[in-house]
């Protein structure tokens, strides 16, 4: 056995860069992207400065990996909220609205890294493609409200910006998740209902 040692970390990691998103998430809601650095999240996961190289050529793409991964976990939520079973559209809606509080108001620091890297110039193609597919899930419901007679006619993309407006509005107004005391959540229903009053077609 060799009589050399050596103080420095080991370079093999079973996941690394899965290790890295999982730190980075938790370092930024806790201190704030800026504070993020790759060297210190390779002494948090128990690796040499220069391991999280081999995934992330520097700290910009580790902020464009961490919010493409929230827009693809926001997409799996919005999409099992939509497809959730419920009787009526305006449930199914309210579903889809409240996994979109929800998402928002559990990782506030991770929402608003997505927004603003989402219009970022230079976005990698790859988050680009997540945001697309997770703001998708709205207008694919408004289209299923429109064949079931529930929604005007009409680009449903344009259509569903109605409802996104809204709930965004209400998260950037938010205190700790509250509006005047009452809770996000416990809003949604009424925010739903007033919106498919103005979306509905005249009868």
């Amino acid at each position: 056995m060799s009589m050399l040692q050596t103080n420095s970390r080991p370079y093999h990691h079973g996941n690394l860069r899965q290790a890295l998103l999982q730190a980075a998430e938790t370092a930024l809601e806790a201190r704030g992207a800026t504070m993020l650095s790759l060297r210190e999240l390779s002494r948090e996961v128990g690796v040499s400065h220069t391991s999280p190289r081999r995934h992330f050529a520097d700290k910009q793409a580790l902020l464009d990996a961490l919010a493409q991964s929230g827009f693809q976990r926001l997409d799996a939520a919005l999409a099992a909220a939509a497809k959730a079973r419920a009787r009526n559209f305006s449930v199914r809606l309210t579903n889809l609205a409240q996994a979109y509080i929800e998402f928002a108001l559990k990782h506030p620091a991770l929402w608003v890294l997505m927004l603003e890297a989402k219009h970022r110039p230079g976005a990698p193609r790859e988050l680009l493609d997540a945001s697309d597919a997770a703001f998708s899930n709205a207008p694919a419901l408004i289209r299923t409200g429109q064949a079931e007679g529930e929604i005007v006619p009409g680009d449903p993309a344009r259509l569903s910006l109605t409802l996104g407006a809204a709930l965004q509005g209400l998260v950037s107004i938010s205190t700790e998740g509250k509006f005047k005391g009452v809770p996000l959540e416990a809003l949604v229903p009424g925010i739903v209902k007033h919106v498919l009053l103005g979306l509905r077609p005249r009868s």
